[in-house]
């Protein structure tokens, strides 16, 4: 591993593989991102393996005992399951496979790799640990199983695979149909809860759809984090005075790119200093309150931010 990463060092800096004289900066180098590779690879196996057996919790001791469906790969997986009375276990792994070609052509070979063990891992619990049932209450059933399993496939997200091919195939459905992701995966569930209904029944297919609002609810709020980050854009013909307030009062980090106002009848242009930050929506008042007493007239404009890596968004604030 190694030796890959520094041929591929070399490659970047246009040595030939006939020329490799490894100096102590290209093995520094070399050794850091081998460091880097390994600890994320880690990392992913945690997640993944914590993923697999929260999802397998989820069906084990809530899902299946209630004959409990969910949306997307797993959903279907748990209908033929209940239909044909064979083994959940091979129709996780059967409903799958396509999915991970699907992955390996849309995304990436490590994707589908990392999905393949990860659809394995989940399959060999559910067959082989028992797990017991927790609650005979459907309302409990329903929310809990969908939360442990959208706990689950969440944290195999973070760990870079899916337990559960809907998405890869909604990205598919998408660049051919020309439609959203979203409306794909709608479209889909809308069809699996539609054959729940038909096949069991309506009260079955009901409390399956608040099984699959809890798990995507739970899915979003793991794969974005409990914070939620805003970015803010910053028009003031006071920005340096704002710099200096969002530094140190607020105690982040800013970015400072040039720009050109336009505005009035012959769009006059004037240079100015436009300044971008990203805060916490729990900073966000007093940002605006700290803003309006420097400024009352700047031009502010907030946008969501999923997540944020780096920099001071994520390190403790400045204490004044």
């Amino acid at each position: 591993m190694i030796k890959t990463v520094l041929r591929n060092l070399h490659k970047r800096h246009g040595v030939a593989a006939g020329e490799m004289n490894y100096s102590r900066f290209v093995i520094a180098k070399g050794l850091r991102e081998l460091k880097i590779t390994l600890v994320r690879h880690a990392k992913d196996s945690v997640l993944i393996t914590v993923g697999i057996f929260a999802a397998a919790f989820g069906l084990e001791s809530f899902l299946l005992p209630s004959n409990f469906i969910d949306g997307g790969a797993t959903g279907i997986s748990l209908l033929i399951s209940e239909l044909t009375g064979l083994p959940l276990a091979l129709f996780i792994v059967l409903v799958n496979i396509p999915f991970v070609f699907l992955g390996y052509k849309l995304i990436s070979r490590t994707f589908a790799i990392k999905t393949a063990f990860a659809i394995a891992g989940l399959a060999l619990v559910v067959a082989n640990f028992h797990m017991p049932e927790v609650t005979h209450d459907k309302l409990l059933v329903a929310v809990f199983g969908g939360f442990f399993l959208g706990a689950g496939i969440g944290l195999s997200v973070r760990g870079g695979a899916v337990i559960d091919g809907t998405e890869v195939l909604a990205i598919y459905l998408s660049r051919k149909l020309g439609s959203t992701i979203g409306d794909v995966i709608i479209i889909i569930n809308v069809v699996i809860f539609s054959a729940a209904a038909y096949l069991l029944t309506i009260e079955t297919a009901l409390y399956s759809l608040i099984t699959y609002l809890a798990a995507s609810k739970t899915l979003d709020f793991v794969i974005e984090g409990i914070e939620e980050y805003t970015g803010v854009t910053i028009i003031s013909s006071h920005s340096e005075d704002i710099r200096i307030m969002i530094i140190e009062q607020m105690g982040r980090g800013v970015t400072i790119y040039s720009g050109r106002r336009g505005y009035g009848k012959r769009g006059n242009a004037v240079d100015v200093e436009i300044i971008y930050t990203v805060v916490t929506r729990l900073e966000l008042n007093k940002l605006n309150t700290e803003i309006q007493k420097i400024d009352p007239h700047s031009f502010v404009v907030m946008s969501s931010v999923k997540d944020t890596k780096g920099g001071m968004i994520k390190k403790r604030a400045l204490k004044h």
